[in-house]
Protein backbone atom coordinates (compact mmCIF):
# COMPACT_ATOMS: atom_id res chain seq x y z
CA UNK A 1 0.00 0.00 0.00
CA UNK A 2 1.33 3.40 -0.92
CA UNK A 3 1.37 6.00 1.86
CA UNK A 4 0.16 9.50 1.17
CA UNK A 5 2.33 12.46 2.25
CA UNK A 6 -0.84 14.06 3.59
CA UNK A 7 -3.86 12.88 5.47
CA UNK A 8 -7.53 13.43 4.73
CA UNK A 9 -9.99 13.86 7.62
CA UNK A 10 -12.47 11.01 8.02
CA UNK A 11 -15.18 13.68 8.07
CA UNK A 12 -14.22 15.31 4.77
CA UNK A 13 -17.04 16.33 2.44
CA UNK A 14 -17.05 17.25 -1.21
CA UNK A 15 -18.61 20.66 -1.66
CA UNK A 16 -19.92 22.71 -4.52
CA UNK A 17 -22.76 25.02 -5.58
CA UNK A 18 -24.50 24.97 -2.23
CA UNK A 19 -24.40 21.24 -1.50
CA UNK A 20 -22.08 18.91 0.36
CA UNK A 21 -21.46 15.26 -0.41
CA UNK A 22 -20.25 12.60 2.03
CA UNK A 23 -17.20 10.49 1.14
CA UNK A 24 -16.52 6.77 1.68
CA UNK A 25 -13.50 5.57 3.62
CA UNK A 26 -10.25 6.20 1.74
CA UNK A 27 -6.70 5.07 2.39
CA UNK A 28 -5.73 8.72 2.62
CA UNK A 29 -7.88 8.98 5.76
CA UNK A 30 -5.56 6.74 7.77
CA UNK A 31 -3.19 3.81 7.59
CA UNK A 32 -5.00 0.50 7.43
CA UNK A 33 -3.12 -2.37 9.01
CA UNK A 34 -3.74 -6.07 9.23
CA UNK A 35 -6.11 -7.11 12.02
CA UNK A 36 -6.59 -10.75 11.13
CA UNK A 37 -9.37 -12.25 9.00
CA UNK A 38 -8.78 -9.53 6.42
CA UNK A 39 -9.80 -6.70 8.74
CA UNK A 40 -8.14 -3.32 8.72
CA UNK A 41 -7.36 -0.54 11.15
CA UNK A 42 -7.01 3.18 11.19
CA UNK A 43 -10.50 4.64 11.23
CA UNK A 44 -10.32 8.16 12.57
CA UNK A 45 -13.69 7.84 14.28
CA UNK A 46 -12.70 4.82 16.37
CA UNK A 47 -9.95 5.44 18.93
CA UNK A 48 -9.24 1.70 19.14
CA UNK A 49 -8.19 1.66 15.49
CA UNK A 50 -10.52 -1.27 14.82
CA UNK A 51 -12.19 -1.81 11.47
CA UNK A 52 -15.90 -0.97 11.31
CA UNK A 53 -18.32 -3.72 12.30
CA UNK A 54 -21.95 -3.17 11.40
CA UNK A 55 -25.39 -4.55 12.18
CA UNK A 56 -28.38 -4.45 9.86
CA UNK A 57 -31.91 -5.83 10.31
CA UNK A 58 -34.43 -6.25 7.47
CA UNK A 59 -38.03 -7.31 8.15
CA UNK A 60 -40.95 -8.63 6.12
CA UNK A 61 -44.46 -9.12 7.60
CA UNK A 62 -47.21 -11.76 7.64
CA UNK A 63 -44.99 -14.82 7.97
CA UNK A 64 -43.91 -17.05 5.11
CA UNK A 65 -45.13 -19.75 2.78
CA UNK A 66 -44.77 -23.11 4.58
CA UNK A 67 -46.88 -25.81 2.94
CA UNK A 68 -47.08 -29.00 5.02
CA UNK A 69 -44.72 -31.76 3.91
CA UNK A 70 -47.73 -33.81 2.80
CA UNK A 71 -48.65 -31.13 0.26
CA UNK A 72 -47.04 -31.40 -3.22
CA UNK A 73 -46.34 -27.66 -3.06
CA UNK A 74 -43.89 -28.22 -0.21
CA UNK A 75 -40.93 -29.06 -2.47
CA UNK A 76 -41.32 -25.92 -4.56
CA UNK A 77 -42.88 -23.28 -2.35
CA UNK A 78 -41.70 -23.86 1.21
CA UNK A 79 -39.77 -20.85 2.52
CA UNK A 80 -37.45 -23.13 4.48
CA UNK A 81 -35.07 -25.34 2.49
CA UNK A 82 -35.33 -29.12 2.18
CA UNK A 83 -32.94 -31.11 4.35
CA UNK A 84 -30.50 -29.27 6.58
CA UNK A 85 -26.82 -28.66 7.21
CA UNK A 86 -24.46 -27.88 4.33
CA UNK A 87 -26.36 -30.08 1.88
CA UNK A 88 -29.73 -28.35 2.14
CA UNK A 89 -31.76 -27.91 -1.04
CA UNK A 90 -33.18 -24.48 -1.72
CA UNK A 91 -36.76 -24.32 -2.98
CA UNK A 92 -37.95 -21.74 -5.48
CA UNK A 93 -38.60 -19.28 -2.65
CA UNK A 94 -35.01 -18.63 -1.58
CA UNK A 95 -33.51 -19.53 -4.95
CA UNK A 96 -32.57 -15.86 -5.61
CA UNK A 97 -30.15 -16.13 -2.67
CA UNK A 98 -28.33 -19.20 -4.03
CA UNK A 99 -25.39 -17.19 -5.46
CA UNK A 100 -24.79 -15.98 -1.89
CA UNK A 101 -25.09 -19.41 -0.27
CA UNK A 102 -21.56 -19.39 1.14
CA UNK A 103 -22.12 -15.97 2.67
CA UNK A 104 -25.36 -16.72 4.54
CA UNK A 105 -27.06 -19.13 6.94
CA UNK A 106 -30.73 -20.08 6.99
CA UNK A 107 -32.01 -20.41 10.56
CA UNK A 108 -35.14 -22.24 11.67
CA UNK A 109 -36.84 -22.86 15.00
CA UNK A 110 -36.09 -19.55 16.73
CA UNK A 111 -38.76 -17.35 18.31
CA UNK A 112 -39.42 -15.03 21.23
CA UNK A 113 -40.81 -16.95 24.27
CA UNK A 114 -43.11 -14.07 25.26
CA UNK A 115 -44.68 -13.99 21.78
CA UNK A 116 -45.28 -17.69 21.10
CA UNK A 117 -48.90 -17.57 22.26
CA UNK A 118 -49.88 -14.21 20.79
CA UNK A 119 -51.24 -13.44 17.35
CA UNK A 120 -48.33 -13.30 14.96
CA UNK A 121 -49.13 -9.77 13.83
CA UNK A 122 -48.50 -8.49 17.35
CA UNK A 123 -45.11 -10.17 17.35
CA UNK A 124 -43.94 -7.71 14.72
CA UNK A 125 -43.68 -5.12 17.49
CA UNK A 126 -41.25 -7.38 19.32
CA UNK A 127 -39.06 -8.76 16.51
CA UNK A 128 -36.03 -6.83 17.73
CA UNK A 129 -37.11 -6.39 21.34
CA UNK A 130 -38.38 -9.68 22.76
CA UNK A 131 -41.01 -7.62 24.61
CA UNK A 132 -44.09 -9.03 26.31
CA UNK A 133 -47.45 -8.15 24.73
CA UNK A 134 -49.44 -11.01 26.24
CA UNK A 135 -51.37 -8.99 28.80
CA UNK A 136 -53.56 -5.94 28.65
CA UNK A 137 -50.54 -3.72 29.32
CA UNK A 138 -48.18 -3.03 26.43
CA UNK A 139 -44.74 -3.98 27.77
CA UNK A 140 -42.27 -3.54 24.98
CA UNK A 141 -38.58 -2.80 25.60
CA UNK A 142 -35.49 -1.42 23.90
CA UNK A 143 -34.71 -3.03 20.54
CA UNK A 144 -31.39 -4.72 19.89
CA UNK A 145 -30.41 -2.20 17.23
CA UNK A 146 -30.73 0.66 19.71
CA UNK A 147 -28.89 -1.37 22.34
CA UNK A 148 -26.07 -1.67 19.80
CA UNK A 149 -26.30 1.99 18.75
CA UNK A 150 -25.40 3.05 22.29
CA UNK A 151 -21.97 1.49 21.77
CA UNK A 152 -21.35 1.78 18.05
CA UNK A 153 -22.99 5.18 17.62
CA UNK A 154 -20.11 7.06 19.20
CA UNK A 155 -17.93 6.24 16.20
CA UNK A 156 -20.26 7.62 13.52
CA UNK A 157 -22.13 10.75 12.56
CA UNK A 158 -25.50 9.07 13.28
CA UNK A 159 -26.01 6.34 15.91
CA UNK A 160 -28.51 4.47 13.74
CA UNK A 161 -30.64 4.68 10.62
CA UNK A 162 -34.30 3.69 11.12
CA UNK A 163 -36.19 3.08 7.88
CA UNK A 164 -39.50 1.63 6.77
CA UNK A 165 -41.66 1.69 3.67
CA UNK A 166 -44.50 3.46 5.50
CA UNK A 167 -42.65 5.83 7.80
CA UNK A 168 -43.57 7.02 11.28
CA UNK A 169 -44.37 4.62 14.10
CA UNK A 170 -47.82 3.25 13.24
CA UNK A 171 -49.63 2.25 16.42
CA UNK A 172 -49.28 -0.35 19.17
CA UNK A 173 -49.54 -3.92 17.83
CA UNK A 174 -49.23 -2.68 14.22
CA UNK A 175 -46.06 -0.60 14.24
CA UNK A 176 -44.27 0.80 11.20
CA UNK A 177 -40.84 0.79 12.83
CA UNK A 178 -38.52 -1.92 14.10
CA UNK A 179 -36.67 0.34 16.53
CA UNK A 180 -37.57 1.11 20.14
CA UNK A 181 -35.81 3.21 22.77
CA UNK A 182 -35.77 2.58 26.52
CA UNK A 183 -39.13 1.58 27.91
CA UNK A 184 -40.33 0.38 24.51
CA UNK A 185 -40.83 3.87 23.09
CA UNK A 186 -41.09 3.54 19.28
CA UNK A 187 -38.60 5.50 17.20
CA UNK A 188 -40.16 7.07 14.08
CA UNK A 189 -38.91 5.54 10.88
CA UNK A 190 -38.05 7.44 7.71
CA UNK A 191 -39.45 6.56 4.29
CA UNK A 192 -39.24 9.64 2.06
CA UNK A 193 -36.27 8.83 -0.07
CA UNK A 194 -35.50 12.35 -1.26
CA UNK A 195 -35.45 13.61 2.32
CA UNK A 196 -33.30 10.66 3.41
CA UNK A 197 -30.90 11.28 0.56
CA UNK A 198 -30.52 14.98 1.23
CA UNK A 199 -30.41 14.69 5.00
CA UNK A 200 -27.69 12.05 5.12
CA UNK A 201 -25.75 12.55 1.91
CA UNK A 202 -26.03 16.28 1.24
CA UNK A 203 -26.65 17.82 4.67
CA UNK A 204 -26.15 21.52 5.43
CA UNK A 205 -26.24 22.26 1.75
CA UNK A 206 -28.88 24.92 2.27
CA UNK A 207 -31.18 23.60 -0.41
CA UNK A 208 -34.78 22.83 0.45
CA UNK A 209 -36.57 20.03 -1.36
CA UNK A 210 -38.35 22.53 -3.63
CA UNK A 211 -35.03 24.16 -4.46
CA UNK A 212 -33.49 20.79 -5.13
CA UNK A 213 -36.41 20.00 -7.41
CA UNK A 214 -35.51 23.06 -9.44
CA UNK A 215 -31.94 21.84 -9.72
CA UNK A 216 -33.25 18.42 -10.76
CA UNK A 217 -35.33 20.08 -13.43
CA UNK A 218 -32.10 21.68 -14.67
CA UNK A 219 -30.66 18.13 -14.67
CA UNK A 220 -28.19 19.05 -11.96
CA UNK A 221 -27.46 16.22 -9.58
CA UNK A 222 -25.38 16.42 -6.43
CA UNK A 223 -22.53 14.63 -8.20
CA UNK A 224 -22.57 17.27 -10.94
CA UNK A 225 -22.50 20.09 -8.42
CA UNK A 226 -19.43 18.79 -6.60
CA UNK A 227 -17.41 17.80 -9.67
CA UNK A 228 -14.92 20.67 -9.38
CA UNK A 229 -14.11 19.72 -5.80
CA UNK A 230 -13.93 16.06 -6.89
CA UNK A 231 -11.38 16.84 -9.58
CA UNK A 232 -9.24 18.75 -7.09
CA UNK A 233 -9.38 15.87 -4.61
CA UNK A 234 -8.65 13.20 -7.22
CA UNK A 235 -5.34 14.82 -8.13
CA UNK A 236 -4.10 14.22 -4.59
CA UNK A 237 -5.27 10.63 -4.20
CA UNK A 238 -3.58 7.33 -5.00
CA UNK A 239 -5.00 5.07 -7.71
CA UNK A 240 -6.95 2.83 -5.29
CA UNK A 241 -8.60 5.85 -3.68
CA UNK A 242 -9.41 7.38 -7.08
CA UNK A 243 -11.12 4.15 -8.08
CA UNK A 244 -13.03 4.08 -4.82
CA UNK A 245 -14.25 7.67 -5.21
CA UNK A 246 -15.31 6.97 -8.81
CA UNK A 247 -17.21 3.86 -7.68
CA UNK A 248 -18.95 5.75 -4.90
CA UNK A 249 -19.93 8.74 -7.04
CA UNK A 250 -21.30 6.40 -9.70
CA UNK A 251 -23.49 4.72 -7.06
CA UNK A 252 -24.53 8.07 -5.64
CA UNK A 253 -25.52 9.36 -9.08
CA UNK A 254 -27.46 6.16 -9.84
CA UNK A 255 -29.40 6.37 -6.58
CA UNK A 256 -30.31 10.01 -7.18
CA UNK A 257 -31.49 9.19 -10.68
CA UNK A 258 -33.75 6.45 -9.32
CA UNK A 259 -35.12 8.78 -6.65
CA UNK A 260 -35.89 11.34 -9.34
CA UNK A 261 -37.74 8.62 -11.24
CA UNK A 262 -39.70 7.67 -8.14
CA UNK A 263 -40.57 11.32 -7.56
CA UNK A 264 -42.55 11.41 -10.79
CA UNK A 265 -45.39 10.01 -8.69
CA UNK A 266 -45.15 12.59 -5.90
CA UNK A 267 -47.95 14.80 -7.16
CA UNK A 268 -50.39 12.02 -8.08
CA UNK A 269 -53.37 12.23 -5.67
CA UNK A 270 -53.69 9.47 -3.10
CA UNK A 271 -56.66 7.11 -3.16
CA UNK A 272 -59.17 7.55 -0.36
CA UNK A 273 -58.13 5.45 2.64
CA UNK A 274 -59.16 5.15 6.24
CA UNK A 275 -56.17 6.70 7.96
CA UNK A 276 -57.60 6.67 11.44
CA UNK A 277 -55.18 4.05 12.70
CA UNK A 278 -52.41 4.39 10.13
CA UNK A 279 -49.57 6.79 10.77
CA UNK A 280 -48.06 7.69 7.39
CA UNK A 281 -47.85 10.82 5.33
CA UNK A 282 -46.11 9.86 2.11
CA UNK A 283 -47.29 8.60 -1.28
CA UNK A 284 -47.27 4.86 -1.95
CA UNK A 285 -44.48 3.35 -4.02
CA UNK A 286 -46.16 2.75 -7.35
CA UNK A 287 -43.19 0.64 -8.45
CA UNK A 288 -42.34 -1.40 -5.34
CA UNK A 289 -39.27 -3.02 -6.88
CA UNK A 290 -37.74 0.37 -7.66
CA UNK A 291 -38.72 1.74 -4.27
CA UNK A 292 -37.26 -1.13 -2.23
CA UNK A 293 -34.07 -1.24 -4.26
CA UNK A 294 -33.58 2.49 -3.91
CA UNK A 295 -33.98 2.12 -0.15
CA UNK A 296 -31.40 -0.66 -0.15
CA UNK A 297 -29.08 1.52 -2.25
CA UNK A 298 -29.41 4.27 0.35
CA UNK A 299 -28.51 1.77 3.05
CA UNK A 300 -25.43 0.67 1.11
CA UNK A 301 -24.35 4.31 0.80
CA UNK A 302 -24.84 4.84 4.54
CA UNK A 303 -22.64 1.85 5.31
CA UNK A 304 -20.10 2.75 2.63
CA UNK A 305 -19.60 6.24 4.07
CA UNK A 306 -19.54 4.90 7.66
CA UNK A 307 -22.33 7.36 8.41
CA UNK A 308 -23.82 4.78 10.77
CA UNK A 309 -23.09 1.20 11.77
CA UNK A 310 -26.61 0.21 12.81
CA UNK A 311 -29.53 0.06 10.36
CA UNK A 312 -33.10 -1.26 10.37
CA UNK A 313 -35.53 -1.49 7.48
CA UNK A 314 -39.16 -2.64 7.72
CA UNK A 315 -40.09 -3.59 4.16
CA UNK A 316 -43.81 -3.58 4.97
CA UNK A 317 -46.25 -3.59 7.89
CA UNK A 318 -48.22 -6.40 9.46
CA UNK A 319 -51.87 -7.29 8.89
CA UNK A 320 -52.43 -5.63 5.52
CA UNK A 321 -51.54 -2.16 6.77
CA UNK A 322 -49.73 0.34 4.61
CA UNK A 323 -48.22 0.29 1.16
CA UNK A 324 -46.85 -3.28 1.28
CA UNK A 325 -50.32 -4.80 1.11
CA UNK A 326 -50.48 -3.91 -2.58
CA UNK A 327 -46.96 -5.05 -3.46
CA UNK A 328 -48.07 -8.52 -4.75
CA UNK A 329 -50.43 -6.89 -7.23
CA UNK A 330 -48.02 -4.16 -8.29
CA UNK A 331 -44.96 -6.39 -8.57
CA UNK A 332 -46.42 -9.71 -9.73
CA UNK A 333 -49.97 -9.06 -10.86
CA UNK A 334 -51.46 -11.15 -8.05
CA UNK A 335 -55.01 -10.01 -7.39
CA UNK A 336 -54.95 -10.46 -3.62
CA UNK A 337 -53.01 -8.40 -1.11
CA UNK A 338 -50.16 -9.81 0.98
CA UNK A 339 -52.32 -10.30 4.06
CA UNK A 340 -55.06 -11.87 1.97
CA UNK A 341 -52.60 -14.31 0.45
CA UNK A 342 -51.39 -15.36 3.88
CA UNK A 343 -54.95 -16.27 4.94
CA UNK A 344 -56.12 -17.84 1.69
CA UNK A 345 -56.97 -21.53 1.66
CA UNK A 346 -57.85 -21.91 -2.02
CA UNK A 347 -56.02 -24.27 -4.36
CA UNK A 348 -52.86 -22.70 -5.65
CA UNK A 349 -52.48 -20.22 -2.84
CA UNK A 350 -49.16 -21.73 -1.80
CA UNK A 351 -47.71 -20.86 -5.19
CA UNK A 352 -49.02 -17.30 -4.91
CA UNK A 353 -47.59 -16.91 -1.43
CA UNK A 354 -44.32 -18.57 -2.33
CA UNK A 355 -43.98 -16.46 -5.47
CA UNK A 356 -44.36 -13.30 -3.43
CA UNK A 357 -41.88 -14.54 -0.82
CA UNK A 358 -39.50 -15.20 -3.70
CA UNK A 359 -39.97 -11.61 -4.89
CA UNK A 360 -39.09 -10.37 -1.40
CA UNK A 361 -36.03 -12.64 -1.42
CA UNK A 362 -35.01 -11.14 -4.77
CA UNK A 363 -34.97 -7.67 -3.24
CA UNK A 364 -32.95 -8.88 -0.28
CA UNK A 365 -30.53 -10.66 -2.62
CA UNK A 366 -30.09 -7.36 -4.45
CA UNK A 367 -29.10 -5.71 -1.16
CA UNK A 368 -26.61 -8.41 -0.22
CA UNK A 369 -25.10 -8.40 -3.70
CA UNK A 370 -24.63 -4.64 -3.58
CA UNK A 371 -22.91 -4.94 -0.19
CA UNK A 372 -20.71 -7.71 -1.56
CA UNK A 373 -19.69 -5.63 -4.56
CA UNK A 374 -18.37 -2.63 -2.61
CA UNK A 375 -14.81 -2.87 -1.36
CA UNK A 376 -14.12 -2.30 2.30
CA UNK A 377 -10.48 -2.65 3.22
CA UNK A 378 -9.35 -6.14 2.20
CA UNK A 379 -12.89 -7.44 1.77
CA UNK A 380 -16.36 -6.17 1.03
CA UNK A 381 -18.99 -4.27 2.97
CA UNK A 382 -20.85 -7.56 3.41
CA UNK A 383 -17.78 -9.09 5.06
CA UNK A 384 -17.87 -6.40 7.74
CA UNK A 385 -21.66 -6.30 8.19
CA UNK A 386 -24.00 -8.76 9.90
CA UNK A 387 -27.41 -8.67 8.20
CA UNK A 388 -30.47 -10.40 9.64
CA UNK A 389 -33.49 -10.88 7.36
CA UNK A 390 -36.78 -12.36 8.47
CA UNK A 391 -40.24 -12.18 9.97
CA UNK A 392 -41.80 -12.51 13.43
CA UNK A 393 -44.15 -15.36 12.61
CA UNK A 394 -44.45 -18.44 10.44
CA UNK A 395 -47.38 -19.54 8.32
CA UNK A 396 -50.91 -18.68 9.51
CA UNK A 397 -49.28 -16.02 11.69
CA UNK A 398 -48.06 -18.31 14.42
CA UNK A 399 -45.28 -16.52 16.30
CA UNK A 400 -42.96 -19.55 16.29
CA UNK A 401 -40.29 -20.90 13.94
CA UNK A 402 -39.38 -17.50 12.55
CA UNK A 403 -38.08 -17.57 8.96
CA UNK A 404 -34.58 -16.07 9.25
CA UNK A 405 -31.47 -15.57 7.14
CA UNK A 406 -28.23 -14.32 8.66
CA UNK A 407 -25.70 -13.02 6.13
CA UNK A 408 -22.26 -11.42 6.10
CA UNK A 409 -19.61 -11.06 8.76
CA UNK A 410 -16.85 -13.13 7.14
CA UNK A 411 -14.25 -10.60 8.31
CA UNK A 412 -15.54 -11.17 11.85
CA UNK A 413 -15.11 -14.94 11.65
CA UNK A 414 -18.73 -15.89 10.94
CA UNK A 415 -19.01 -19.23 9.13
CA UNK A 416 -21.91 -19.69 6.74
CA UNK A 417 -23.24 -22.06 4.11
CA UNK A 418 -25.78 -24.08 6.11
CA UNK A 419 -29.40 -24.42 7.11
CA UNK A 420 -29.40 -24.74 10.90
CA UNK A 421 -32.52 -25.87 12.75
CA UNK A 422 -32.72 -24.85 16.39
CA UNK A 423 -34.69 -26.37 19.23
CA UNK A 424 -38.10 -24.74 19.44
CA UNK A 425 -37.36 -23.55 22.98
CA UNK A 426 -34.39 -21.47 21.81
CA UNK A 427 -35.00 -17.72 22.18
CA UNK A 428 -34.29 -15.52 19.17
CA UNK A 429 -32.54 -13.20 21.62
CA UNK A 430 -29.75 -15.79 21.89
CA UNK A 431 -28.94 -14.96 18.27
CA UNK A 432 -28.98 -11.27 19.16
CA UNK A 433 -26.43 -11.87 21.94
CA UNK A 434 -24.10 -13.67 19.53
CA UNK A 435 -24.45 -10.93 16.92
CA UNK A 436 -23.70 -8.25 19.51
CA UNK A 437 -20.63 -10.10 20.75
CA UNK A 438 -19.42 -10.60 17.18
CA UNK A 439 -19.40 -6.87 16.45
CA UNK A 440 -17.50 -6.19 19.67
CA UNK A 441 -20.37 -5.40 22.04
CA UNK A 442 -19.68 -7.76 24.91
CA UNK A 443 -22.84 -8.81 26.69
CA UNK A 444 -24.10 -12.00 28.30
CA UNK A 445 -27.78 -11.19 27.93
CA UNK A 446 -30.28 -9.27 25.88
CA UNK A 447 -34.03 -9.33 26.63
CA UNK A 448 -35.03 -12.91 27.49
CA UNK A 449 -31.91 -14.64 26.17
CA UNK A 450 -30.42 -17.65 27.94
CA UNK A 451 -26.94 -17.07 26.52
CA UNK A 452 -25.32 -16.90 23.09
CA UNK A 453 -26.63 -19.04 20.24
CA UNK A 454 -25.17 -22.54 20.41
CA UNK A 455 -25.41 -24.82 17.39
CA UNK A 456 -24.94 -28.57 17.66
CA UNK A 457 -23.34 -29.45 14.34
CA UNK A 458 -21.61 -26.29 13.15
CA UNK A 459 -19.96 -23.30 14.77
CA UNK A 460 -21.61 -20.24 13.28
CA UNK A 461 -19.91 -17.53 15.34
Amino acid sequence: MSRQPWRLSRRTWLRGAGVACALPYLEAMGVRGAMGNGQAAGLAGDPTGAAPKRLCYVYFPNGASLPPESNPAHRDWSWFPLGEGADYQTTKVLEPLEPLRKKMTVLGGLSHPNSRQVLGHLAGDTWLTGGDLRGSTYQNRISVDQFAARRLGKYTRYPSLVLSTDGGIGYKSRVSTLSFADGGRPIPSENRQRQIFERYFAPSGGATTSERRQSLERRKKIVDLVMEDTASLQRRLGQDDRNRVDEYLTSLSSVEEQIAHNEEWLDIPLPQVDGGKIDFDSNPAVDPTAYLRTMFDLMVLAIQTDMTRVLTYMMAREDGMGFGENFPKLALGIKKGHHGISHDQADGHWEEWGSYDRWLAEQFAYFLTRLDQVRDGDGSLLDSTLVLYGSACSTTHNAVNYPLVLAGGAAMGVRHGRYLKQQKETPLSNLFVSMLNTVGIETEQFADSTGPLVTDTHRLF
